[in-house]
């Protein structure tokens, strides 16, 4: 039997344009091996890609990691910025000694300073010993402030006078330390909006933003996405014993579709899910989300969103929240008024991914 390629059969075929388009993808419908090109390796080898946007991103980070100056990095949830901090690092004169980091957005308000500054013995209740602050760990290396966007706005004018002044004073002590340490900040928020609202220091904000490095979405560079999940697809492969050796073109085609609104590390876990699920040697099929469905409201004619149950759940907690200014536990808490136990309150917050920036 005869097989035609993609030039003939257009040349050979009246059928309807939805007809062709439907045999040229059943032509196409390869599988493909899971091999890395060689233009894929750089000085940044954690780092996957070969689009314009990451090369420009490679182009900043190589101005900069040789030099003491202070990085913000600016990016969606999941683009990568702690490997452009680690990348940053790993080429500056400060490689020799492992990098700190801090998530702003992990810690409660109250333990940030010490996190950060370190506090003397029996300097508030429970502090049975001295602890030494992120600060001076990092003395001689780099500090990785992850989230700063989080960070309490009473706490930043203390940030701002470590970055301007190389000092610190631990919680309850007298003595001021000198710290050298070389400061890389990230957010997934605008700290201009954030400025205008009150809610992060303007002097704090230009101390940062020396060198600003943004990093791309993932729909920005989808030239990417096939190289990604080669990637995790080998990794996940090995990591579960599973013997998978290409990925067919339908599933690449669908992935490079998608807008990935969770970026690289939402590309991650749906590689790991799709492997867990397939036990012969080609990856086949990925589930990906379902997007938004959209209907037009009958009283109003206008368009709206159907949401999930955790959507719908997570912005009633949102207005809550804002409610009681954070307040969770105690009288007229947004425990009380959900009518949950704090613990349950505080497990839902974990599992829909609410920061404290969401309602303050």
């Amino acid at each position: 039997m005869e097989t035609l390629d993609e030039q003939t059969y257009k040349e050979r075929t009246n059928e309807a344009p939805a007809e062709i388009e439907r045999y040229l993808c059943e032509l196409s419908d390869s599988d493909v091996l899971l091999t890395e090109p060689a233009s894929v390796k750089s000085n940044y080898p954690e780092i996957i890609g070969e689009s314009n946007g990451l090369k420009h991103t490679f182009h900043m980070v190589s101005c900069v990691a040789n030099t003491d100056s202070t990085v913000l990095i600016l990016g969606e949830t999941g683009t990568g910025k702690e490997l452009i901090a680690r990348a940053i690092h790993n080429n500056s004169l400060r490689k020799d000694r492992p990098m700190v980091k801090v998530n702003c957005a992990a810690l409660p308000a109250n333990l940030i300073e010490s996190e950060l500054f370190g506090h003397e013995r029996g300097s508030f209740t429970g502090a049975t010993e001295r602890r030494l602050g992120k600060f001076e760990l990092a003395s001689g290396s780099t500090l990785f402030l992850d989230e700063i966007g989080e960070m309490p706005f009473d706490l930043q004018v203390k940030l701002l006078r470590v970055l301007q002044e190389q000092e610190i004073e631990r919680i309850g002590g007298k003595e001021t330390i000198k710290v050298n340490v070389r400061v890389i900040a990230a957010t997934n928020r605008n700290l201009e909006n954030e400025m205008d609202e009150g809610r992060f220091r303007t002097d704090l904000f230009y101390r940062l933003n020396i060198f600003p490095i943004s990093v791309p979405s993932l729909r920005e560079r989808r030239e990417d996405i096939q190289l990604l999940a080669i990637h995790f697809t080998k990794r996940y492969s090995k990591k579960f014993g599973r013997d998978i050796s290409s990925i067919s073109s339908r599933v690449l085609h669908d992935l490079t579709q998608y807008d990935w609104p969770g970026n690289i590390r939402e590309l991650e876990h749906l590689i790991e899910r799709s492997i867990l699920l397939t036990s012969g040697k080609v990856l086949k099929h990925v589930s990906l989300p379902v997007s938004k469905a959209r209907i037009i409201d009958p009283d109003t004619d206008e368009e709206v969103f159907l949401k999930t149950i955790d959507q719908n759940e997570k912005e009633h907690i949102h207005k809550v929240l804002k409610y009681c200014c954070g307040r969770i536990a105690g009288i007229g808490g947004a425990a009380e008024i959900l009518g949950v136990p704090t613990t349950t309150l505080h497990s839902k917050i974990k599992r829909l991914g609410i920061t404290r920036g969401h309602f303050m």
